[in-house]
């Protein structure tokens, strides 16, 4: 890490590397905190986490959970039903990043909403990146929930945000 040899022991002092985190200095709550407790519903920004998305997302049942907001970034679960969609809409002034999990969609984007040129289908495993100020629709076309992670640059919702429903969702972005 930053041109040296990895350190073999962990220990940072016996390692003369200055440059690794000391992880006694990090929040208390995430120090001991196990994997299965960063998969709650829980927005645990800024503070660092580690957690495995897959199981994270695919675990998450509700529209939309904010589970990290950060200064520069957010992280956030999606559950979309059958049949239902994101919402066409546009992020003027944010980049996004949806990775699905699970399920299947229909993804469509354009420079207005009128012309939604790129149209693609999309099943786990599929990346989607939405250039700030491109029009943009997530629809599930499959049978399950469409399980998936956004990451928006910079964050697009309120700390803590939890939509249960697509309702919740559209109720919330009214007020």
């Amino acid at each position: 890490m930053y041109g040296r040899r990895p350190c073999q022991n962990n220990k940072n002092a016996a390692c003369g590397n200055t440059n690794r985190i000391n992880t006694n200095r990090m929040a208390p709550n995430h120090t001991n905190a196990s994997a299965e407790e960063h998969t709650k519903p829980t927005d645990r920004g800024p503070a660092p986490l580690v957690l495995n998305i897959e199981k994270a997302t695919k675990e998450n049942n509700t529209f939309r959970t904010a589970l990290w907001t950060g200064n520069h970034l957010q992280l956030t679960l999606m559950s979309i039903k059958s049949g239902e969609d994101i919402g066409l809409e546009n992020h003027p002034n944010l980049d996004q990043f949806l990775r699905i999990e699970q399920g299947e969609g229909l993804v469509k984007m354009g420079g207005s909403q009128e012309k939604l040129n790129l149209q693609q289908r999309v099943s786990s495993g599929s990346a989607i990146i939405i250039p700030a100020g491109t029009w943009h629709n997530l629809i599930n076309t499959g049978k399950q929930p469409l399980k998936l992670y956004s990451i928006y640059a910079p964050p697009q919702h309120p700390k803590g945000t939890v939509h249960k429903t697509k309702e919740d969702a559209i109720a919330a972005e009214t007020h």
